[in-house]
């Protein structure tokens, strides 16, 4: 029976790797003292596979593409916040990863040597140390062995709980305290007091309406849909929306006072309607550019993305799945829902043109040599070019007609199965040698990963906290994002229940992602080239 099975499995590679992502996805499952291996478990179902079934190999570009799915979604969800990070703050952030990073990767260089450790095994441990899968691809391409597989392997447990273990103990250490969550939409009525009369909205709202957002204008005992030339008479009222509680009420202490109640009670010419983004016509498009169903007089008042309320400012672009709450005539509600789409399956579909076109881009800029005196050719590679085209598509979000972005499942669903692809074939074709290595100097590699993890984790998180004076949760975003693995980013925000571990976090991991692909490479032509001298 046993010999049967390694047959099948050795003989049917498409069953082979669904085998490792559904059994892998299982075992992710597994908690432990809140520690889960997640999609990592895939990796090591592979490498028992693999294990188990010598002529097992899943051959042709399906990891590959699994790993350009990943990195692409990456990108794409995390274009806009990471070009942001080139300025201000983030640029201390990134030099502070940037060192942790090298360092680590010093580190593992340095305790190779010492214990004669061969350079692919070497290079696997940094890149399971970080668990970074686009600094594997890049080793397995410099070193052309399966060696950074193994060391890959052997590392990455650490590098998934190692980090988890650094943040507690810091967070205990420190104990650092965080404001109380607050509620980002407020919404009040501002009656309008009697030496505003004669003028505009557009005049009052320069001076006076500075944070908030005038959605709603009642007039004559009438609520119409507000324009800067709504001229305003005493005892009118303005309905406003704002980030902060303050802010309107710094409006009603220069315009009159709150008066709550008269406008939204009243439905009979303005009534709220709340459809779902599902055209990509009104998506990635600012609101103060957004066109709206014409002829029909509508304001959008509020936009609830996943689980949070925004308040729709100028520059807010809506994003398929959105919920938008407009206010419009009741006989022009379907107009309305026609305009935007009002359709949930929008939170599941995207441009397979723009898919495709932008990982096209991708592949061929991984292609550009990049030249590096005395050291040879390197290029971004798989991993790197396809990041570095969805940042940019990103941060774009549209060109034209041409939507760049995707909804939130939709790029989760692209991204982990990507991941998993990557995971079971690096684990299967790696299972064999996998086991012999385990035997003779696992012990070894294994204390390589755990210095070269804590070296990188202790830089960010020591130097970042008592010499860069960086906010805690901005630190642990930034720890997050140097070492990669998101399951580590999940921990941090338990730890720092704030928004800022994501912002840290995607400020950091594509360009360390970048660092680390290139560093690898470097390493490797370096390697290569004392070894034939």
């Amino acid at each position: 029976m046993l010999d049967l099975a390694r047959d099948i499995i050795g003989s049917q590679p498409i069953l082979t790797a669904f085998l490792a992502i559904g059994v892998g996805y299982l075992v992710g499952q597994i908690n432990i003292g809140g520690f889960s291996l997640g999609v990592g478990a895939v990796l090591f179902v592979g490498l028992a596979i693999g294990a188990f079934a010598p002529k097992a190999q899943i051959t042709g570009p399906i990891g590959l593409t699994g790993l350009i799915m990943f990195l692409y979604g990456i990108g794409i969800l995390y274009g806009k916040q990471f070009f942001e990070g080139m300025v201000g703050s983030g640029q201390k952030y990134n030099l502070l990863a940037l060192v942790a990073c090298l360092a680590g990767l010093g580190m593992a260089l340095g305790l190779g040597q010492i214990f004669g450790v061969k350079i692919g095994h070497t290079l696997g441990i940094y890149a399971g140390s970080m668990t970074s899968t686009a600094t594997l691809q890049a080793a397995l391409d410099v070193t052309k062995t399966k060696d950074p597989s193994i060391g890959y392997s052997i590392a990455y447990p650490f590098g998934v709980i190692g980090p988890i273990l650094c943040i507690y103990f810091m967070t205990r250490l420190v104990q650092p305290k965080f404001p109380a969550k607050v509620q980002r939409f407020h919404m009040g009525e501002i009656s309008i007091g009697a030496g505003f009369a004669g003028r505009t909205l557009g005049e009052l709202s320069k001076e006076f309406l500075k944070g908030v957002q005038v959605t709603m204008v009642r007039k004559a005992g009438q609520n119409i849909v507000p324009t800067d030339g709504t001229v305003l008479s005493a005892g009118d009222a303005v309905l406003v929306v704002a980030d902060s509680q303050d802010a309107i009420a710094n409006a009603a202490a220069g315009l009159g006072k709150l008066e709550p109640g008269r406008l939204a009670s009243d439905r009979a010419d303005l009534d709220y309607i709340r459809v779902f983004v599902g055209k990509a016509s009104v998506v990635g498009i600012p609101l103060s550019s957004l066109p709206m169903p014409s002829g029909v007089p509508a304001h959008l008042l509020h936009v609830r993305r996943y689980d949070a309320d925004l308040v729709p400012s100028p520059d807010l672009m809506l994003e398929f799945g959105d919920r938008v709450g407009v206010l419009t005539p009741p006989d022009r509600k379907e107009d309305i829902r026609k305009h935007f789409g009002d359709s949930i399956k929008a939170t599941a579909e995207f441009s397979y043109v723009s898919l495709g076109l932008g990982m096209v881009l991708g592949v061929l800029l991984g292609l550009v040599p990049i030249p590096i005196p005395g050291v040879g050719i390197v290029t971004l590679g798989i991993g790197g070019g396809p990041l570095i085209v969805a940042l940019i598509l990103g941060k774009l979000r549209r060109t034209g007609p041409m939507l760049w972005t995707m909804p939130l499942p939709a790029n989760i669903v692209l991204r982990n199965f990507g991941l998993a692809m990557f995971l079971a074939t690096v684990g299967v074709n790696a299972g064999q040698p996998f086991v012999r290595t385990v035997a003779e100097s696992g012990f070894t590699m294994l204390f390589i990963g755990v210095a070269v993890l804590l070296t990188t984790v202790a830089i960010v998180l020591l130097v970042g906290h008592y010499v860069m004076r960086i906010p805690y949760d901005d630190l642990v975003g930034v720890a997050s994002g140097a070492t990669g693995n998101p399951a580590i980013l999940v921990y941090s925000t338990k730890m720092a229940p704030t928004e800022r571990p994501d912002i840290g976090y995607a400020m950091i991991f594509p360009s360390m992602t970048l660092v680390k692909v290139i560093a690898i490479q470097i390493v490797g032509l370096l390697t290569v080239a004392n070894s034939a001298n």
